[in-house]
């Protein structure tokens, strides 16, 4: 496993980053926690969770995916090796055109997540949509709040306009307060086409954040960073074999050709099409922690094999050209 500071943080997680969306849903809490077990064995430190996750569900407890961190967390006493990131203030699911940024809403939602997790602070708290309405000052003096009270040790956004995310920096600076230190959009080798962001208020990677990143020397900690598998899918069952929401999320001339250019490197460097493209995340000229979605522990070390391939910087921008 490789591991980086985030700057301006005093937080060294690891380089790949467990999303854990579908824990005490999709996975049982004993698959939850194998996969758990088996991140932490090969090195991994650094979870990302939500407390929104799993709510669509309403068979399930409300903030399953936390619930189950928390648990496993209790059962290893391993709280202190684990970097912990969780998601807040999302809109209801009811009322997704309802922003619920205030200040008394992450407040709110924090001290649920607290509670949820077992902790008494989170490394990492993001701000999982944002209200273009809402003036920066209410934000960045909300979250610097918390950060004193020992709650939170850094924040950062999730899906928020790089517009938006600059204003918030120039606030800090301005009032010697902490901004953002890290970013998570959605971003892979994969261009997505519009069927691709499912829910609103998403905000993917683009040539504006990528030059925001670099400027601030930014971390970003991708989601949907292997593309749902779309390469490796591609590479099994050919164009003709996608399913549809694969073909209507990401079959384009751009991952055509950039699967193309990818199948030169997996020959190269005797990987598999994911692993190529969980480097190309890796090697961007800033700290980048891409969340990887695994189900199981075969597909868990898969992507950890990613941490070993090596690509230059040309080879990066020919891939993505």
């Amino acid at each position: 496993m490789n591991y980086l500071t985030i700057p301006n943080t005093t937080i060294q997680a690891s380089q790949l980053c467990l999303g854990t969306g579908g824990l005490g849903s999709r996975l049982t809490q004993a698959e939850s926690f194998a996969l758990l077990d088996a991140f932490a064995a090969a090195g991994g430190t650094f979870l990302d969770t939500a407390h929104v996750y799993a709510n669509w569900r309403a068979d399930l407890p409300k903030s399953i995916s936390e619930k189950t961190i928390g648990r496993w967390m209790q059962a290893r006493g391993n709280r202190s090796q684990i970097i912990v990131g969780t998601k807040g203030a999302h809109p209801d699911l009811a009322t997704m055109h309802i922003a619920r940024l205030s200040p008394a809403e992450i407040v709110l939602d924090l001290n649920e997540s607290l509670s949820h997790l077992q902790t008494d602070y989170i490394d990492l708290y993001w701000l999982h949509r944002d209200d273009p309405t809402r003036p920066v000052a209410d934000i960045v003096e909300t979250l610097n709040e918390q950060m004193q009270l020992g709650k939170i040790r850094a924040f950062g956004a999730s899906n928020w306009a790089p517009a938006r995310m600059q204003a918030v920096q120039d606030y800090a600076a301005a009032h010697n307060l902490h901004g953002f230190a890290a970013n998570q959009p959605m971003w892979s080798l994969a261009h997505p086409n519009a069927a691709a962001f499912g829910m609103p208020g998403l905000a993917a990677m683009d040539a504006e954040t990528w030059a925001l990143h670099k400027k601030l020397n930014l971390a970003a900690v991708p989601y949907t960073s292997q593309a749902r598998g779309f390469f490796s899918k591609l590479a099994q069952l050919g164009a003709d074999g996608l399913a549809e929401a694969e073909r209507k999320s990401y079959l384009n001339e751009v991952n055509l050709r950039r699967f193309q250019r990818m199948q030169k490197l997996v020959a190269e460097r005797n990987a598999a099409p994911s692993q190529i493209a969980l480097a190309y995340l890796l090697q961007q000229p800033f700290p980048t922690f891409p969340v990887i979605g695994c189900r199981t522990i075969a597909q868990l070390q898969d992507s950890m094999a990613a941490i070993a391939i090596r690509l230059t910087q040309d080879e990066i921008a020919w891939l993505a050209a």
